[in-house]
């Protein structure tokens, strides 16, 4: 388990000194590392020093271990909700804010709520409790983090669609890494501690292989480093975090993936430097609002989604020399690093195309300016 406090005492501590609601969040590699159960074993804890502790939502997926740790927890009852000829049970929320605990613990903060909840995902319900005052200790799989789904989409070849924000984890005010080594986990999958029987030779066979988990595990053990070097930066050193100028371009268009690379590398960056970072769509005259085919739009309506929900900002300009409108903008916004794909040069007129890349090059030197160009 790698944070920066003391567990259960130091956000003990941060509650009793709080007055908007103190915010904890369990990381892990992948399901199976004991997420939940931490929860619980922290909520046993907190209940005997005294602290009004309810269960708002638990997911145990019929372990044995995690759901003997339920025992003794208050339990919010959960909702059902009819939803396409079923029921669905969410967690409730009103009757979390009507209860008023101390401390709610919140499972899988990535959901998605059923379609008429108040909120769309379960992550906001938690910021609604937050702000109520209400303390949470929640938990989320690395591969749900907004800005590291395209590299874990590279190891697993799989593409989480229910995401979170990194805002949120910026939100927390602990984040704890719970973490195993491979044999560790494996060892815990063949014991059937994670699956049922029937689903274990293919857990293994697919997520579960060993590759993928020390990739999956180095992912966490970066980020939650990240999470605490931040920390740091802001909270013991802020006047050295905010000496720091740099600025940070990220240069999309309306492809369906690369833009997608290039802002989630873009925010990484800035997020180094306590900054936020401008995404620059320059607009051609094919793409002109009376050319451009609905893909493309649909493309860039979500391009430009992303980049608010990682906290970016939007920067759109009509030009038809693309290097000129970049440095238009470097100078605009006094830019120190520019993300962007790899230029393509295609017959005719390649010649001409890298003659105007070197150019762009020279000037970008020049302007002192960092290139970064994403695979």
């Amino acid at each position: 388990m790698i944070d920066g406090s003391n567990g259960a005492e130091h956000f003990l501590d941060l509650i009793r000194r709080s007055r908007r609601g103190k915010f904890k969040i369990y990381i892990g590699m992948m399901a199976g590392v004991g997420k939940t159960y931490r929860m619980l074993q922290e909520a046993h804890e907190l209940l005997n020093n005294g602290i009004d502790v309810r269960i708002g939502y638990v997911e145990t997926h019929g372990r044995p271990g995690t759901e003997a740790m339920l025992r003794g927890v208050p339990v919010i009852p959960r909702k059902v909700v009819f939803y396409k000829g079923r029921e669905i049970e969410e967690m409730d929320l009103d009757a979390i804010l009507q209860a008023r605990p101390e401390l709610v613990i919140v499972d899988e903060l990535a959901h998605t709520n059923v379609e008429g909840s108040r909120h769309r995902k379960r992550w906001e319900d938690v910021m609604e409790l937050l702000d109520a005052n209400i303390n949470v200790i929640s938990a989320i799989n690395i591969q749900h983090i907004e800005s590291l789904s395209g590299e874990v989409k590279e190891i697993t070849g799989i593409e989480m669609k229910e995401r979170v924000p990194d805002r949120i984890l910026q939100e927390a005010d602990e984040v704890v890494n719970i973490d195993l080594t491979s044999e560790e986990l494996i060892g815990r999958l063949k014991a059937g501690k994670i699956y049922r029987p029937e689903k274990i030779q293919i857990a293994l066979d697919n997520f579960f292989r060993t590759e993928n988990i020390l990739q999956l595990r180095e992912l966490a053990l970066k980020e939650v480093a990240f999470r605490v070097e931040k920390k740091v930066e802001t909270e013991v050193f802020p006047a050295v975090s905010s000496a720091r100028r740099e600025k940070i371009l990220a240069c999309i268009s309306s492809n369906e993936q690369t833009p997608r690379h290039i802002i989630r590398k873009a925010y990484r960056i800035s997020s180094r430097y306590s900054t936020s970072f401008i995404a620059l769509y320059v607009q051609t005259p094919r793409e002109s609002p009376d050319r451009i085919n609905l893909a493309s739009q649909r493309h860039l309506l979500n391009h430009f989604k992303l980049v608010a929900e990682l906290g970016g900002t939007v920067k759109q300009v009509s030009a038809e020399d693309i290097p000129q409108a970049i440095i238009a903008t470097c100078r605009e916004y006094h830019i120190t690093a520019i993300c962007m794909g790899h230029p393509a040069f295609k017959m005719p007129g390649a010649m001409f195309k890298i003659l105007g890349y070197k150019q762009f090059l020279r000037v970008l030197s020049e302007m002192k300016i960092d290139l970064i160009i994403i695979a």
